[in-house]
C-alpha cells in the first residue's frame, strides 16, 4: 500500500505499509529501492498543525520532497498517524516508519536527555540552544546513535513550562499543595511535581483533555506555545507563568533507513532539520513572555499570572537537585556552569 497525504493513516494501515522495510531492516541490511521510484519518509508526530512542530515538520517534508527533485518523497503525520509518543518511537525503532519525535516524552524514551529538565537547571533559551547545537549535543547524538540505532536529526524544544489549572492560580509553592498535576511519564517530571509540593499524575497526553474534564486532575503544564495551540483552554481557567521545567526533545531517523540515503540527501535532510529547528524555537520563544501570553491566551479565556519564579527556584534547589547531582555529577557541573 502505497502512503499518501490523501487519506489518513490508522495503525492497521501503518503495519501493512511498513511490512516491507520492516522485513528489510530485520535482515540488517540498509533499504534498497528502485532508483526511479522515490524513497518514502514517513515522519510521525503526536500533534497535527498548528502545534508548533508540527508546522515546521510539515513543511521540512514538503522541502525535502521537493528539493530532492523526485529522489525522496517525505511525508508528515500529525495526530492522525499514531496515538501516542511511545508508540511512535517504537515504530521509528523497529523501521516501521522512517522518522518522528517523541515530543514531550523525549526524557522518557531517552533517559539520557532527563538532567537538562530538573526544574530550574537549564538557565534561558540561549544556553539551551548553545548546549544542543555544540559539544554536549554531540556527545548525546553519539549515545543516542549507538545504544537506539536512531540518528539525531536536531533538537529542539517545547520551551519552559508553565502551570495551567481550573481552580486557581499556581503563583506561591504553596498552591500546588492538594494539586492533582498531570506530568510526562518520565521520573524528572513526577520529582519535580511532587517535589514543589504537588501531587503528580503520569499520562500520556492523549488521556489529559478527558481527565481533566472528569476531575482526574486538577492541571498540568505545558509551555505558552501549546497552550493554545492544544487548545488547553477549554478545561482551563489559569496560566501560571512559573518556567519551572525547560523542555528539550528532538527528531530522530531510523539509523538503517539513514544509512540508505546518499551523502547528498543525507546532507538536504540535516539542512531541512536544523531550519525546522529554527522554526520551531522562534515559535516557542517569541510567546515566551508575559504580555504575550497573555495576548494569546487572555482572549481565550483563561487567566494568565506571574508566578514567584524565586521561591519556586529555591524549593526545587532544596529538595530535588541534590539526587540529580549526585546521580550525574560532572556532567552536573557543567550544565550548571554553562553559558551561553
Amino acid at each position: 500500500m502505497t502512503l499518501t497525504s490523501k487519506a489518513p493513516l490508522n495503525r492497521r494501515t501503518l503495519l501493512r505499509a511498513g511490512a516491507g522495510m520492516a522485513g528489510i531492516l530485520a535482515t540488517g541490511r540498509a533499504p534498497a529501492f528502485a532508483q526511479t521510484a522515490p524513497k518514502k519518509l514517513v515522519f510521525a508526530h503526536i500533534n497535527a498543525v498548528p502545534e508548533s512542530a508540527a508546522v515546521a515538520f510539515d513543511w521540512m517534508a514538503k522541502a525535502v520532497t521537493e528539493r530532492s527533485k523526485g529522489a525522496l518523497d517525505m511525508q508528515f503525520f500529525g495526530k492522525t498517524l499514531i496515538p501516542q509518543e511511545l508508540e511512535i518511537m517504537n515504530a521509528v525503532k523497529s523501521g516501521s516508519i522512517a522518522m518522528g519525535s517523541p515530543a514531550g516524552a523525549a526524557a522518557t524514551v531517552f533517559p539520557e536527555m532527563g538532567l537538562f529538565l530538573v526544574p530550574y537547571l537549564v538557565k534561558d533559551y540561549a544556553a539551551a540552544y548553545k548546549m544542543f547545537n555544540g559539544a554536549i549535543g554531540d556527545k548525546l547524538n553519539k549515545e543516542i546513535e549507538d545504544k537506539y540505532k536512531l540518528k539525531v536529526l536536531c533538537y529542539y524544544d517545547y520551551g519552559f513550562r508553565h502551570f495551567w489549572t481550573s481552580k486557581k492560580p499556581i503563583v506561591e509553592p504553596r498552591d500546588l499543595r492538594g494539586a492533582k498535576i498531570r506530568v510526562q511519564q518520565a521520573k524528572v517530571f513526577g520529582d519535580t511535581i511532587n517535589g514543589l509540593g504537588g501531587n503528580a499524575v503520569p499520562m500520556a497526553w492523549g488521556e489529559v483533555i478527558t481527565a481533566a474534564k472528569s476531575g482526574v486532575i486538577d492541571g498540568g503544564d505545558l509551555p505558552i506555545v501549546n497552550m493554545k495551540a492544544l487548545k488547553i483552554y477549554e478545561v482551563s481557567k489559569y496560566a501560571s507563568m512559573t518556567y519551572h521545567n525547560y523542555g528539550p526533545t528532538n527528531a530522530v531517523m531510523n539509523l538503517d533507513v539513514w544509512n540508505g540515503l546518499t551523502p547528498e540527501q543525507q546532507k538536504l535532510i540535516m539542512d531541512l532539520s536544523r531550519a525546522a529547528q529554527e522554526k520551531i524555537r522562534e515559535a516557542t520563544e517569541s510567546v515566551d513572555n508575559f504580555t504575550k501570553a497573555k495576548s494569546e491566551l487572555e482572549p481565550l479565556g483563561m487567566t494568565v499570572v506571574e508566578a514567584n519564579v524565586e521561591e519556586f527556584r529555591k524549593v526545587a534547589q532544596q529538595k530535588i537537585w541534590p539526587a540529580y547531582k549526585a546521580q550525574y555529577g560532572a556532567l552536573w557541573d557543567q550544565i550548571e556552569g554553562f553559558k551561553a
